[in-house]
């Protein structure tokens, strides 16, 4: 290299108006003038090294505190408007509360969390020392040296940390996380309670002791959003579909039980060519002329079997595909679902389709039956 590109090798030409050109290659970024953080340690706060401002330290020490009482306030009253408040009028699963249960604990379970993370914040940036820490691989096993150094090391971090120094910080972390611990425990309540022996009958079966202690064979099927009896003129076309209810189930069963009812008792009425229908041994009188009635809750997890193939006579569930067999019993032919879906017997008096009993095995996903 000639002298004079070593005069000129790690410079900066000058340009027009005394300005840069641009940075020669091999020299240092000027950048690094421009730096946020320190490149020695980008983790470490202003005051590295030094002692903590003791009045300052112990005025943040009282925020943080102030904020871990926050947090656990706001996880008490979580859990007592839970078991408490959200019990009344109907309870927290009611339709009209859905909205205000929602509202007050997603509220109060946020500022617990956003409290105790503003308080652990504070405490990381105002009352923790920093320092760089190298951590070198050795063998897993390590000797009696090694054990005693990480003892050590332990006991200096958690005094750095002010943990053992400041009881007061110690002392209401726990106390605000305690709540915490407890909530997921509490929050199984909204799983709801367990359905014990509530899924073995509907209103089916309560609809039709009514009616028969009135003299009468059974209770008449009504059109769902209707309310209009079924005639079995009115359902005589082969390969139609259509979904019923026990006649009076909206003023049988108290207000709030009538969302709850109507979804155990709604039923699929489905006329299937009596020359294909194959009723199941012992339900042989449990149709009318190809006329059968399933419930239309899908035994795989509940969900509704709406769907109906005329040319198959298959009932299909949209969520996860189950296929039943109108014409065997509703019998499983594809899908995850474990077992038929529930018949209701029916009959007919006065013209009118009625069914002469409850279903005869519980609805829904199987296990269900195990409440």
């Amino acid at each position: 290299m000639s002298d004079e590109n070593k005069d000129t090798a790690g410079s900066i030409e000058p340009g027009e108006g005394g300005r840069p050109h641009g940075r020669v290659i091999g020299t240092p970024s000027p950048a690094r003038d421009r730096t946020l953080l320190a490149q020695d340690d980008i983790s470490a706060p202003a005051g590295v090294g030094e002692e903590l401002d003791e009045a300052s330290a112990k005025r943040a020490e009282r925020v943080v505190a102030t904020f871990f009482l926050l947090a656990f306030a706001a996880s008490v009253a979580f859990i007592a408007y839970y078991i408490g408040w959200s019990g009344r009028n109907g309870g927290m699963h009611g339709v009209t509360r859905t909205r205000e249960s929602n509202y007050w604990l997603g509220g109060l379970m946020a500022l617990s969390f956003l409290a105790l993370a503003a308080g652990v914040t504070i405490w990381v940036r105002r009352l923790m020392t920093s320092k760089p820490i190298v951590q070198e691989r050795h063998n897993l096993q390590a000797d009696e040296e090694t054990r005693a150094a990480f003892t050590q090391d332990f006991l200096e971090g958690a005094s750095d940390s002010g943990l053992t120094k400041r009881p007061l910080l110690r002392r209401t972390l726990l106390l605000a996380a305690a709540p915490l611990g407890l909530a997921p425990l509490v929050l199984l309540r909204d799983l709801g309670p367990l359905p014990e022996k509530r899924l073995r009958s509907t209103y089916w079966g309560d609809a039709v002791k009514k009616a028969q202690a009135q003299g009468k064979k059974g209770v008449r099927l009504v059109v769902d959003g209707t309310n209009k009896p079924l005639r079995v003129s009115d359902f005589s076309s082969p390969g139609g579909m259509i979904t019923v209810l026990p006649e009076g189930i909206e003023e049988g069963v108290p207000e709030d039980q009538v969302l709850t009812q109507n979804a155990k008792a709604v039923t699929i009425l489905i006329n299937v060519p009596e020359n294909e229908f194959k009723p199941a041994k012992g339900r042989e009188n449990w149709h009318i002329n190809g006329i059968v009635a399933y419930s239309k809750v899908c035994t795989h997890v509940g969900c509704p079997a709406a769907l109906y193939e005329q040319t198959t006579h298959h009932i299909l569930c949209p969520c996860h595909q189950s296929t039943f067999d109108a014409t065997d019993a509703a019998k499983v032919v594809f899908g995850p679902a474990a077992r038929p879906l529930p018949q209701l017997p029916l009959a007919v008096e006065d013209g009118y389709i009625v069914a002469t009993s409850d279903y005869h095995e519980p609805i829904g996903p199987s296990f269900w039956e195990r409440g």
